[in-house]
């Protein structure tokens, strides 16, 4: 088995693929990349069980095989060559050599039908997505994802899809975000709930990319389709909250107000907040909004004043300031509005701009006890 490619195409390859490989893993063939060679195409895939992915690369070669590299090894190898031809030739010795302009250096390989193979799916519906699209769902909602191994559901994003358009929506019980897109529909309707890693790894190949993506999915995979790269991942089982019923419907008091300003000032005050509640008071009457937090124990506190504009009663509400400002640096409109009943009732933040076509926003954040 030997092959000729471009080291820094492999480089940019194998640096993707290495995103699903864990640090430790239970099964030491998953240390590996696996290699498979079949007339002049290169197949590289990783694994982690959970999550695999593959891309295929052109090489010059005649031959074909199999084997696992160790990944570790070959990507800080790759990392240090300028642009050049690599020859890899696998040896008798359980050795696959690799020669560069200056050199050759040898790496013990593993046997590939260790490998574990991908799943396949049986009878999957599917989806075409831009890949634009997609990563900009996943940044806006993942980040409101929890982390609580007791509620896994809650620890990825629910994708939503129907004939009417496209829903995401991730929680952590403390904030909700719901992003919908009306301008790509599905055929079919379907819900599944994403773990988070591959959508990780989505997001990063796909950001401002303007390729199509083929979604195939069923019970419990999903398969990501794109230019030559495939990921396949398990979904995560169980039935997502139902997230309408949390979202309040009337909401007399609404707050508009530049973001950036808005942004800034929660961030500064809260530096005063306490630091287990983090929590900053907004008291609105008329045109002013009042933006305070104190550390009663360190005898710290900070108030601002900013000039917005409001309709409904003047009224007292609590947040923590972390979680109101992740919000506010995940939409970029220039003007945002927030939403509120009463000071026990979640509030409701919405971009007043920067929306495309089709698109909708919707970040919901739950108030904290305020102690008067």
């Amino acid at each position: 088995m030997k092959f000729i490619v471009s080291s820094t195409y492999l480089l940019k390859q194998l640096q993707i693929l290495g995103g699903v490989i864990n640090n430790n893993n239970t099964l030491p063939i998953l240390d590996n990349f696996l290699f498979q060679l079949k007339k002049g195409e290169l197949t590289v895939s990783a694994s982690d069980l959970e999550t695999t992915m593959s891309t295929k690369l052109k090489v010059e070669s005649d031959s074909e095989g199999s084997i696992a590299v160790p990944a570790r090894l070959l990507l800080e190898t790759l990392k240090t060559f300028p642009e050049q031809p690599l020859t890899f030739v696998v040896e008798d010795n359980n050795t696959i050599e690799l020669s560069s302009n200056h050199g050759k250096y040898a790496l013990a390989y593993a046997n590939g039908e260790e490998f574990p193979n991908a799943v396949e799916l049986s009878d999957p519906s599917s989806t075409i997505i831009q890949g634009d699209v997609l990563a900009m769902a996943i940044s806006k909602t993942i980040f409101a994802s929890g982390n609580d191994d007791l509620r896994p559901v809650m620890s990825g994003v629910f994708f939503q899809f129907s004939t009417e358009g496209l829903t995401f929506v991730a929680t952590d019980a403390h904030k909700l975000v719901k992003y919908s897109r009306e301008d790509v529909t599905a055929s079919q309707a379907a819900e599944f709930i994403m773990p988070k890693k591959p959508l990780n790894l989505l997001k990063g190949i796909l950001a401002g990319s303007e390729i199509d993506v083929l979604i195939e999915y069923n019970e419990s995979n999903a398969k990501f389709i794109f230019e030559d790269t495939e990921l396949i991942c398990r979904l995560i089982d169980g039935k997502y909250p139902n997230y309408e019923a949390v979202i309040p419907k009337e909401n007399p008091n609404k707050l508009v107000i530049d973001r950036s300003q808005f942004l800034s000032s929660v961030r500064r005050v809260s530096i005063f907040s306490n630091k287990t509640t983090h929590q900053v008071r907004l008291k609105i009457a008329g045109a002013e909004l009042n933006i305070s937090a104190e550390d009663i124990d360190y005898s710290n506190k900070a108030e601002e004043r900013l000039t917005c504009s409001y309709q409904g009663d003047d009224m007292q509400i609590g947040f923590n300031s972390r979680f109101l400002t992740e919000m506010l640096n995940n939409l970029n409109a220039n003007e945002v509005q927030l939403e509120m009943s009463l000071p026990n009732r979640a509030g409701i933040l919405t971009p007043v701009d920067g929306l495309d076509e089709g698109e909708k926003i919707t970040m919901l954040v739950m108030p904290v006890m305020l102690n008067n």
